[in-house]
C-alpha cells in the first residue's frame, strides 16, 4: 500500500514537474516574443520618424529648385523680350532702307532714261553732220579717211621709211648688244680646264724586273692580259713603267687598276690575271657612280634616279673630239645655268637638260640610234619631267626648239665645245674609226668579244666555241675581213685574229 502510494506520488509529481517546466518555457517564449514585438516597433518608428525627416528635406529642396528655375524662366522671358525688341528695330531700319533704295533706283532709272535720250539726240546730230559733210565734200567717210591718209602717207613717206629704219637699226643693234654681252659674261664667269684625253696610260713599276714577269713564259702572261682587260700592253726599254694602249678610256682604266693590283700581289699568271681584271671591273662600276654623283653636285643638280646618276658617271669615260664629255656635261650645266638667269628662264630645268644632253653618249655603242635618240629613251625610261627631255633634245636641232630652255642648252653646248683648244677632229676620227672597226667585228653571231689593237692596224676577235667551229672561225675572219675593207677607209692593213678557245673547268672537293 505504503509502495504504491509512493509510485503514485512520484507520478503526480513528475507530471507536476513537466507541467511547471512547460509553463515556465512558454512565459520565456512569451516574455522573448513581446522583446521582438517591441524592437520591431521600435525600428518602425525610427524608420517613420526618418522617412518624414527625408519628405521634409526633399520637400524644400524641390521647393528651393522650383523658385530657381522661375527666376531663370522669368529672366529667359526679360531676354526674350528685349531680343523682340531688337528684331522690330532692326525690321523697321530695314524696311526704311529698302524704300531708301527703291527710292533712288527709281531716280537712277529716270536719269539713264535722260541719258540714253541725250544720247540718240547727240548721235543724231553727228550723223546729220556727217552726211552734210559728206554732202559738201562729195566723200564718204571711209573715203575721206583714205584719202587723208594717202595725202600724209605721200607727203611723209621718206620721214616715215627713215623711222621706220632708224627704229628697226636701233633695236637690232640694242638687241645684239645686249645678248653679246650676256654670252661674254657667261663665258667669263666659267673659266674650265679645256685638258684633253689621250690614249695611252702609264702604270709605274718598281723595277724592270717585273717585266719579265708580267709578260709571262713564251708571253702568255702578256696575252692573257691583253684577252681580259681588251687592251694592249706595251713593254719596251723604256725605264721604270709599262705602257697601257687603247682608245676606250674605260678599258684603259679598267686595265691600270688590274695591272698595279697585280704588281702589288706579285702573283702574275692567267687565272689571276683574269680574277684581278673582274675586280677592277667592279671598282671602275663603283667610280662611275662616284663620278655621276660628284658631276651632279658640282653643277648643283638634284632628284635625279641614282641609276641615272651611274649611267652619268660612265661619261667620265668617253670623249667627245677629244674633249672629256663629263666635264663638258657639267661646263654647260653652269653655262645654262647663268644663260637662263639671265633670261629669266628656269634655271633648274636649264641645268638639268645640259648635264643629262649627251648622256646617250654613255650608251650609244650598246644601242642603235643617235646619241640624242638613245638619250631621250634614257630619259623617259627612268620617268624625268618632259620639260627637262624638250631642253635636252634639240642641242643639235635634231628637234624643234620647244622652250626657251631648249635653246639656251642648245648655246650653252655650243659655246663649251668651241672654247679653243677644247677638241680636237683628227682624234675623234681616229677613235671613231676604232669603235667601227669594232662594231663591225660584233655584229657577227657567235662573237663573245673584240677589241681593236695596235693604233687599229689589228683587232682581235674571240668566238664562242659551242658556236663557232674552227672551220667557221677561219670563214669568219675572212667575212671580217672583207666587210671592213667594204665599209672603213684606212691607211695600210688590219690584221683580223679570230680566237677560238676551248676551257674544261673541273674541281676537286
Amino acid at each position: 500500500m505504503n509502495l504504491t502510494k509512493i509510485v503514485i506520488l512520484a507520478v503526480f509529481s513528475g507530471l507536476g514537474g513537466m507541467a511547471a517546466g512547460y509553463l515556465l518555457h512558454k512565459l520565456i517564449v512569451l516574455q522573448q516574443k513581446s522583446s521582438a514585438e517591441v524592437k520591431i516597433k521600435q525600428i518602425l518608428l525610427d524608420a517613420k520618424t526618418k522617412a518624414q525627416g527625408s519628405l521634409e528635406e526633399a520637400t524644400k529642396k524641390s521647393e528651393k529648385i522650383l523658385e530657381s528655375a522661375k527666376r531663370e524662366e522669368k529672366n529667359a522671358l526679360v531676354q526674350i523680350r528685349k531680343l523682340e525688341e531688337r528684331v522690330l528695330h532692326k525690321e523697321e531700319s530695314l524696311e526704311k532702307q529698302r524704300l531708301s533704295i527703291e527710292k533712288e533706283k527709281v531716280e537712277i532709272q529716270s536719269s539713264v532714261e535722260k541719258l540714253k535720250k541725250k544720247k540718240e539726240e547727240i548721235d543724231a546730230l553727228e550723223d546729220q553732220k556727217r552726211l552734210e559733210l559728206e554732202r559738201v565734200a562729195s566723200l564718204s567717210e571711209e573715203d575721206a579717211k583714205s584719202e587723208l591718209l594717202k595725202i600724209v602717207e605721200k607727203k611723209y613717206e621718206d620721214d616715215i621709211l627713215s623711222r621706220i629704219k632708224k627704229i628697226e637699226s636701233a633695236s637690232k643693234d640694242e638687241f645684239e648688244n645686249r645678248a653679246r654681252d650676256i654670252l661674254s659674261s657667261v663665258i667669263q664667269r666659267l673659266a674650265s680646264s679645256t685638258a684633253s684625253e689621250i690614249t695611252t696610260t702609264a702604270v709605274p713599276i718598281v723595277s724592270d724586273d717585273l717585266k719579265g714577269k708580267i709578260i709571262g713564259k713564251e708571253g702568255r702572261n702578256i696575252r692573257a692580259f691583253e684577252r681580259a682587260a681588251g687592251v694592249e700592253i706595251i713593254v719596251d726599254d723604256t725605264p721604270g713603267s709599262i705602257v697601257i694602249s687603247s682608245f676606250d678610256p674605260m678599258r684603259r682604266h679598267v686595265a691600270r687598276i688590274a695591272l698595279e693590283n697585280l704588281i702589288l700581289d706579285g702573283r702574275i699568271q692567267p687565272a689571276r690575271i683574269e680574277e684581278m681584271v673582274e675586280r677592277a671591273k667592279i671598282e671602275v662600276e663603283k667610280l662611275t657612280k662616284q663620278k655621276g654623283e660628284a658631276a651632279a653636285y658640282d653643277a648643283g643638280v638634284i632628284d635625279l634616279d641614282s641609276r641615272l646618276v651611274s649611267i652619268l658617271g660612265r661619261l667620265y669615260f668617253r670623249t667627245s673630239y677629244g674633249q672629256n664629255v663629263l666635264q663638258h656635261s657639267v661646263e654647260v650645266a653652269h653655262l645654262a645655268g647663268m644663260l637662263a638667269s639671265e633670261l629669266h628662264a628656269d634655271v633648274q630645268t636649264a641645268k638639268k637638260g645640259a648635264l643629262l644632253h649627251d648622256i646617250g653618249k654613255a650608251m650609244d655603242h650598246e644601242i642603235q640610234g643617235t646619241h640624242v635618240e638613245i638619250g631621250k629613251r634614257i630619259l623617259q625610261k627612268f620617268n624625268v619631267d618632259e620639260k627637262i627631255i624638250k631642253a635636252m633634245q634639240s642641242h643639235h636641232e635634231e628637234y624643234a626648239f620647244e622652250t626657251i630652255e631648249s635653246i639656251i642648252v642648245q648655246s650653252a653646248d655650243a659655246i663649251s665645245s668651241s672654247r679653243p683648244g677644247a677638241r680636237r677632229d683628227t682624234l675623234e676620227n681616229y677613235l671613231k674609226r676604232l669603235e667601227d672597226l669594232e662594231n663591225i667585228a660584233n655584229s657577227f653571231e657567235g662573237i663573245e668579244k673584240s677589241y681593236a689593237i695596235q693604233a687599229g692596224r689589228e683587232i682581235r676577235v674571240f668566238v664562242s666555241p659551242e658556236k663557232i667551229s674552227d672551220l667557221e672561225a677561219k670563214n669568219l675572219a675572212r667575212e671580217i675581213a672583207d666587210r671592213i675593207e667594204k665599209e672603213l677607209k684606212y691607211p695600210g692593213e688590219i690584221k683580223v685574229h679570230v680566237i677560238r678557245e676551248n676551257r674544261i673547268i673541273e674541281y676537286a672537293r
